[in-house]
């Protein structure tokens, strides 16, 4: 039997994509990779409504990114920021949502897995965005880590402990609304 979607998870999956196209924009400039919050949103989104739906509203996100929407950091869109230097770390955004909320849905309450999972897909997140800036700027792997992952890990794992606390918040109340089940 197929399952329907309500029509409450997919004015979530658009709230939730709103809220990424509102947050994502806002980044600090640290050079050719900026901080944003994007990932943290996207953590807590799929917290929020799992792997698929979560995915989904992430690949939204980078479809509203790609068609010259300035939602990408910085207030920038369009294909060449998609497919430019950085362009790795949005498509990365994409394995954060799937690895990270596939462990999410697996072990539902288990804040521990949900850490680990987050990790997971942070560290395909890197890896998927470090090659691609590697390739793109013509820069050694590890050069390219030492520009463009080492400075960011103490902040993502912050990141990280800020959604695991606020995500299942904010879940609990939507499940207690009746708009999730």
């Amino acid at each position: 039997m197929e399952k329907k979607i309500s029509i409450y998870k997919i004015a979530l999956i658009g709230v939730m994509t709103a809220i990424i196209c509102i947050i994502g924009p806002f980044s600090i400039p640290i050079g050719l990779v900026p901080i944003s919050l994007t990932n943290l949103i996207i953590l807590i989104t799929v917290i929020i409504l799992g792997w698929k739906m979560g995915t989904i509203s992430c690949l939204i996100y980078l479809l509203i990114g790609y068609v010259g929407i300035p939602v990408f950091s910085g207030f920038r869109g369009g294909p060449d920021r998609l497919f430019g230097p950085t362009g790795g770390y949005l498509i990365g955004f994409v394995f954060l949502a799937i690895i990270s909320g596939i462990f999410i849905d697996k072990f539902r309450g288990k804040i521990y897995m949900y850490v680990i999972g987050m990790l997971l897909g942070t560290v395909v997140l890197y890896a998927f965005g470090t090659v691609w800036f590697a390739y793109q700027q013509n820069v050694s792997f590890h050069a390219a880590a030492v520009i463009c992952v080492i400075p960011f890990i103490p902040l993502d794992i912050v990141k990280i402990a800020c959604a695991v606390i606020i995500g299942p918040i904010i879940r609990k109340q939507l499940v207690r609304a009746h708009i999730l089940i």
